[in-house]
């Protein structure tokens, strides 16, 4: 099993891509503490993943809130002394439409969710990681696109966070990377497809019918991304934005020094 006995703690768990990782890693016999504002859900990831045999806490916490946050860590660590793995899988898809019509809330709180969250949580995480002497962060990224200004500024942010920090890291044993999942059904592109509806975004509704009727990209090959990442299979590869989608998983181990030496995966490649 890739991740026997590491401790991971991912974020936004309660549904979609998020209890798809935490059965992944369940099924790799990692211990979990899941992430999330809904605690229904939470649990009921928790019970999925307790018929796997794994070890589970769940930790109800708003990822924008900065004592939730290190509460969050904190209770991790005292239920089992570790923290190995932070998937910030937590987000939301922000409004839909032209940006001068975008309601500033959601915006705002979009900003704060899949920006100030990452950045909360690899805060916290971070010392115990350091003090530890390993640590994988795994970086949930998304696309962009037009009439999804919020959403598309914040993955870019997601991006640059993943490149900084693992630079900054350079010399320790913690790996930062972002897997980029493409497009799933999940309750958010639902949210998504019905708002390009309401704004008259065909070409966007059009996208959200597809990924919604059976189209979209596999949640099962996003999770064993997210193992990969997570684990020590990936090597030395860090900082770097790998998709589900185009991306060869029965190759990415031995791909990894290649892709290091080039600029692939980077926020210059996906600016461009």
């Amino acid at each position: 099993m890739r991740l026997r006995d590491r401790v991971a703690l991912i974020t936004g768990a309660g549904r979609g891509i998020g209890r798809e990782i935490a059965l992944a890693y369940a099924g790799e016999g990692a211990r979990l503490a899941l992430a999330a504002r809904t605690v229904g859900e939470l649990e009921e990831t928790a019970r999925q993943v307790r018929e796997l045999g794994a070890a589970v806490l769940v930790v109800p916490t708003d990822v924008t809130d900065r004592s939730q946050v290190d509460g969050m860590v904190r209770r991790t660590v005292d239920r089992f002394s570790a923290l190995d793995v932070l998937v910030n899988n937590a987000g939301l898809p922000g409004p839909v439409g032209p940006l001068q019509e975008n309601d500033v809330d959601y915006w705002r709180r979009t900003i704060e969710v899949n920006i100030i969250g990452v950045f909360l949580c690899c805060r916290a995480a971070l010392p115990v990681m350091l003090s530890g002497g390993r640590g994988r962060i795994v970086n949930v990224y998304g696309g962009r696109g037009r009439n999804l200004t919020a959403y598309g500024a914040s993955k870019v942010a997601v991006a640059d966070i993943t490149e900084t920090l693992a630079t900054e890291l350079a010399g320790t044993n913690i790996r930062v990377n972002a897997l980029s999942p493409g497009s799933i059904h999940t309750r958010m592109w639902e949210e998504t497809r019905d708002a390009a509806r309401a704004v008259g975004d065909a070409e966007l509704f059009e996208l959200g019918q597809r990924v919604t009727s059976g189209g979209g990209a596999s949640i099962q090959r996003a999770a064993e991304l997210a193992v990969i990442l997570g684990s020590d299979d990936a090597g030395d590869l860090n900082g770097r934005v790998v998709s589900s989608v185009t991306e060869d998983l029965s190759t990415l181990v031995q791909r990894a020094p290649d892709l290091m030496a080039s600029e692939a995966g980077t926020l210059k490649l996906l600016g461009s």
